[in-house]
């Protein structure tokens, strides 16, 4: 194998583990706010149940792109950030304290019971990662 086949094999190999991560960090419960924003859209449109399903109908595509946009972009930065970036609203809906019938919150470190980037310190602006060669990468905050 050729020392340039070899490297792009290493790339595509990269990059498909960096598209199964991201999958992986994707569909995260949220707000949905990109869908409610589509249904308020849907209700304003005619005042008449039979009128509002038509519209439905034909909005079908609209709604499962906004479904998916929610799912795998809009509430997976909610989980992460703790702001959801369509309703500028906390995580409120995974974080809501119910009778559960799995408990584990007890047993966990109090890490893993809040929102994961909040832990950042509030001057870092950015992170940035860097890859000095193909086996190693550096990673940096900018204050």
């Amino acid at each position: 194998m050729t020392d340039m086949a070899q490297q792009t094999g290493k790339k595509v190999a990269l990059s498909l583990l960096l598209a199964m991560g991201t999958l992986g960090l994707g569909g995260c419960m949220g707000q949905m706010g990109l869908s409610s924003m589509v249904t308020k859209g849907n209700l304003k449109v005619v005042d008449n149940r039979y009128g509002r399903a038509g519209v439905f109908v034909l909005l079908s595509p609209v709604y499962g792109l906004a479904a998916t946009a929610d799912l795998f972009i809009f509430n997976t930065v909610e989980f992460w950030s703790g702001t959801n970036p369509i309703t500028g609203k906390s995580p409120a809906l995974v974080d809501h304290q119910v009778d559960a019938a799995i408990k584990v919150n007890q047993h966990l470190d109090g890490a893993l019971k809040t929102v994961p980037l909040a832990s950042l310190p509030s001057r870092v602006r950015s992170m940035d990662i860097s890859y000095p060669d193909a086996d190693n990468a550096l990673m940096g905050a900018a204050l």
